[in-house]
């Protein structure tokens, strides 16, 4: 485990709590996990231990790191079981979505979304939209394994083409293919939103 030079401490992960048919997105869920430990981070994810959820966690924990899941109660049963709950280095139970949610963003540095369902799509999107409302600058990845976010990708660009994305420049998520790149991207990139602050505060002196 190495520990970073960086304004990066955790990462928050959403994806999916099922396996899905692929899979590559398992294996790219522990693959990913493995290397938030390998570079001293921490995981914030929504505390499932089942899918792709508990392949990231699994992979951090296997690999010595820190991971931290946060989870409705009533969600307790239906996406992870308390056993393996009992096995996370912490364990933050909310009182409903909003608040887990919250409580991802306030905790976490970096967002990533690999591939999962409808709640996964609602989570990157909601981060894109605070981004585009000038709330945060925290990088945000697609985890495009096997080009699952095609698609969605593809939509983002229509709502560019005809104007509905505002203060696009804002709203420029990372697009990466291979699990083991986005830790790496994201790093290259908090470190370059870091260089564009510092220009900032120059000019101003």
């Amino acid at each position: 485990m190495t520990k970073q030079n960086t304004p990066i401490r955790s990462i928050c992960v959403y994806c999916g709590s099922q396996p899905g048919r692929d899979a590559a997105h398992i294996q790219a869920g522990r693959t990913l996990g493995k290397s938030i430990a390998d570079h001293g981070l921490r995981l914030v994810y929504g505390g499932g231990t089942r899918g792709i959820m508990g392949a990231v966690a699994s992979g951090v924990l296997a690999a010595g790191g820190e991971v931290t899941g946060i989870i409705p109660e009533f969600l307790m049963d239906k996406e992870a079981t308390r056993h393996s709950l009992g096995q996370l280095n912490e364990l933050v139970v909310t009182v409903d979505m909003h608040e887990r949610k919250h409580t991802m963003f306030e905790r976490s540095d970096a967002f990533v979304a690999l591939p999962g369902g409808i709640g996964t799509l609602e989570e990157i999107v909601e981060i894109m939209t605070w981004a585009q409302l000038g709330r945060h600058r925290k990088p945000m990845v697609f985890g495009n394994i096997n080009s699952f976010w095609n698609p969605m990708l593809e939509l983002l660009q229509h709502m560019r083409d005809q104007g509905f994305v505002h203060t696009a420049h804002l709203v420029q998520p990372l697009v990466i293919e291979r699990a083991e790149d986005i830790v790496p991207a994201i790093l290259d990139s908090a470190a370059a939103i870091g260089r564009e602050g510092e220009t900032e505060i120059i000019s101003k002196l």
